[in-house]
């Protein structure tokens, strides 16, 4: 059984209720230091608090000159240890960008064809979720060859169906610019 609950401030997460105690899926954007050790740092909470990992995305940027970077977490913990995972988080320096919003809505796959590693897809990727009303919630790569062009199905959640035609927007001016092809779908974005 999945609902909504709310944590003495903290936003909405999907909570699960499984035997005796409920258990919270709960998505974590987190603002990290850019040095060693301190994605592991970051992680060790979790699993001190008995959380159990579902993804993590991180991408570490060359070229940016931040101290910090962005890792997304996605988790499963008991609903009454959430507040201590989170003090323990922040004890360790870790800023909390937002934490168990489930405020993307409408989702839309296309399928982007080119050299995408070699014209940075962490960049593509980058300026969808920049946008604060969309993000990249899944992306499947398929690379034949080094010098062939790679094929991405990628998911795009967004928090309106008019921010998900921006955002689509967005990633088609991104793909004309880097010289990619977008395969788009004939439905509409489902909700």
């Amino acid at each position: 059984m999945r609902k909504w609950v709310n944590n003495e401030g903290l936003s909405s997460a999907w909570i699960k209720v499984m035997g005796e105690g409920i258990s919270v899926h709960v998505s974590m954007k987190l603002e990290i230091k850019d040095s060693p050790g301190q994605l592991v740092a970051a992680l060790t909470p979790i699993s001190e608090y008995g959380g159990n990992i579902i993804a993590v995305i991180h991408q570490r940027e060359p070229e940016t000159s931040s101290d910090t970077l962005g890792v997304q977490i996605v988790l499963e913990i008991d609903h009454e240890r959430l507040d201590g995972l989170v003090a323990a988080l922040r004890r360790q320096g870790v800023n909390i960008l937002r934490l168990g919003e489930e405020r993307l809505l409408f989702r839309q796959s296309v399928i982007m064809i080119g050299h995408l590693i070699h014209t940075d897809i962490g960049d593509t990727i980058d300026r969808i979720d920049r946008t604060g009303f969309a993000e990249v919630a899944e992306l499947n790569v398929q690379m034949p060859a080094i010098t062939e062009p790679s094929t991405a199905l990628i998911t795009i959640k967004a928090t309106t169906r008019s921010k998900m035609d921006r955002a689509l927007d967005l990633l088609r001016e991104v793909a004309a610019e880097k010289g990619l092809v977008i395969v788009e779908p004939l439905e509409e974005a489902d909700r």
